[in-house]
């Protein structure tokens, strides 16, 4: 019996086909939350499977990655309309704009400062928000890199992703930036975390790759896919060691080792384009399927 074998998958609907599933976070209430890029709403769905829709004041406004902040409500970006969204367990929802309204907002994370930091991915710059809405943002040296998601490092900095840039960024708490080019021309990296090991790891869309950077010296290592096609997405640091990631192309959710050992697991919904990946409350790994469902995979 191979290894993904030993995995069992369970869909749930979710808000229709239409409604577009893509972030995914795990909240302080023990239920998973869901940003509705297609149907501009957020979405609450228990472990049981359970579904509360929250609809945004505007149903164009393209919820995009979404985090638990460290106020106890979720915060996700708005691409469409150009604001960060907050959302309470109970469903008070509030927006903030910032101040470029051409900004494109993605990547969300919080920071070891206990504000939360995202892109905006048209306009070159990190961007930095607190519990209150206080606004502060900071160029990067280049145009046109288009950075994409964030997280916090363990060196208390916060590194992304950059898409059209090749790159892995880096911004202090103070707003030093620091770039670190890919090996493989093209990649375009788009999902990123920091792994139980201290390292960064990070997806490939365009390369099929899964990468490793090094925080301590700055080493990139990278993996490639049996389907260099597959167009991993998103990636979420594994409870047992290496990562899971998301293939949207593929149709299946991966994992990797930290030497590497990539296994594969099918979703059963064809064409059901998984987006976001988070671990639950329940210590399984979900999935956003934007084609309306979350996929839950255990063992």
């Amino acid at each position: 019996m191979s290894r993904a074998d030993r995995f069992a998958i369970r869909e749930f609907p979710v808000a229709g086909e239409h409604a577009g599933p893509y972030g995914i976070t795990a909240g302080p209430d023990g239920a998973l939350w869901l940003t509705l890029v297609q149907a501009g709403a957020i979405a609450r769905l228990t472990v049981e499977g359970q579904v509360t829709v929250y609809p945004l004041d505007d149903p164009a406004c393209k919820p995009g990655v979404i985090t638990a902040g460290p106020d106890g409500a979720l915060w996700f970006t708005r691409f469409q309309d150009h604001q960060i969204g907050r959302i309470t367990t109970d469903g008070k929802l509030s927006a903030f704009t910032v101040p470029d309204a051409a900004s494109g907002l993605f990547g969300i994370a919080v920071g070891a400062d206990a504000a939360l930091w995202f892109t905006d991915m048209n306009t070159d710059r990190i961007g930095r928000i607190t519990a209150d809405g206080t606004i502060t943002e900071f160029p990067l040296p280049e145009a046109g890199m288009f950075p994409s998601a964030i997280t916090a490092g363990p060196d208390d900095a916060l590194w992304f992703t950059l898409n059209r840039g090749n790159a892995i960024g880096r911004i202090s708490l103070t707003g030093e930036v620091s770039i670190h080019p890919l090996p493989t021309g093209g990649a375009a990296p788009v999902g990123i975390t920091r792994g139980h090991d201290g390292s960064l790891w990070f997806v490939e869309i365009a390369a099929g790759q899964v990468g490793r950077l090094s925080v301590n010296d700055g080493a990139i290592r990278e993996f490639a896919l049996p389907d260099r096609t597959s167009r991993p997405h998103a990636i979420v640091a594994a409870p047992g060691g290496g990562c899971w990631f998301t293939e949207w192309q593929g149709n299946r959710i991966g994992h990797i080792t930290a030497g590497g050992e990539i296994t594969e697991v099918s979703l059963p919904t064809r064409d059901s384009e998984p987006h976001g990946i988070t671990l639950g409350p329940d210590g399984a790994v979900w999935v956003a399927l934007e084609a309306g469902r979350v996929a839950r995979l255990a063992s």
